[in-house]
């Protein structure tokens, strides 16, 4: 009886050690290596207004045009200028002048839309037709990244578009991300203070003067998502 009672207690003494945590250490799990941004291919400048001069500020982009040359040309070419008036409009093809008409504090700042400076127009380089979505390789998983708008459906994108202000990765697969802010972070953050909850700007945000500028060195740096 005491034999076996000795013997199913050194039974379970073994049993419990079998639990003990082991004390070599284990081959670490493999990791994907961090994504790493695509190449900057152009820098543009965005010079903006706050309430007609009462804060003015430049806001930087570098943009992807290896990963979505059509909606980088065309907003390059906005920013620039360069294009003449819209097929469909009749307006000048260019970003100067027109207001970030949705503002909504810790989520977004949107624009683009010079021809009706409400969020229901806007237009395109290439004779007023709509882009495809090229690419959905840049995540929102960050703020600050430069994405373009569209019409709630893919393959329709103008010339709107939106600097995310906080993480907003619900919005990856949905909006093409082709650049990120290299400057100006706080003033866009700035920008979104003037906003509300439906969008609807406290204030004019205006583009007083857009253009593009060299590459520099920096931009070469290998930045991460």
């Amino acid at each position: 009886m005491m034999r076996s009672l000795l013997l199913a207690l050194g039974v379970l003494l073994l049993t419990v050690e079998a639990y003990d945590v082991p004390l070599e250490k284990a081959d670490p799990p493999l990791m994907d290596p961090r994504p790493e941004f695509p190449k900057i291919t152009h820098r543009v400048f965005f010079k903006i207004d706050i309430d007609d001069g009462d804060d003015t500020g430049t806001v930087v982009f570098g943009l992807f045009g290896d990963i979505a040359p059509k909606a980088v040309n065309n907003f390059l070419s906005l920013a620039r200028c360069d294009q003449g008036n819209g097929a469909l409009s009749g307006k000048p093809l260019c970003y100067k002048n027109s207001v970030f008409h949705r503002i909504i504090p810790k989520f977004l700042i949107q624009g683009g839309d010079f021809t009706n400076n409400d969020g229901t127009g806007g237009e395109t380089i290439y004779g007023g037709k709509l882009i495809e979505d090229e690419s959905f390789e840049v995540r929102h998983n960050r703020p600050h990244v430069l994405s373009m708008s569209n019409k709630g459906k893919p393959n329709t994108i103008g010339s709107q578009f939106f600097i995310n202000t906080v993480k907003t990765q619900w919005l990856d697969g949905k909006y093409v991300g082709f650049g990120i802010v290299l400057e100006g972070k706080e003033f866009v953050n700035e920008i979104s203070k003037n906003g509300s909850n439906a969008g609807t700007p406290e204030v004019t945000v205006k583009i007083v003067d857009c253009g593009e500028m060299d590459l520099r060195p920096s931009d070469k740096e290998v930045k991460y998502w």
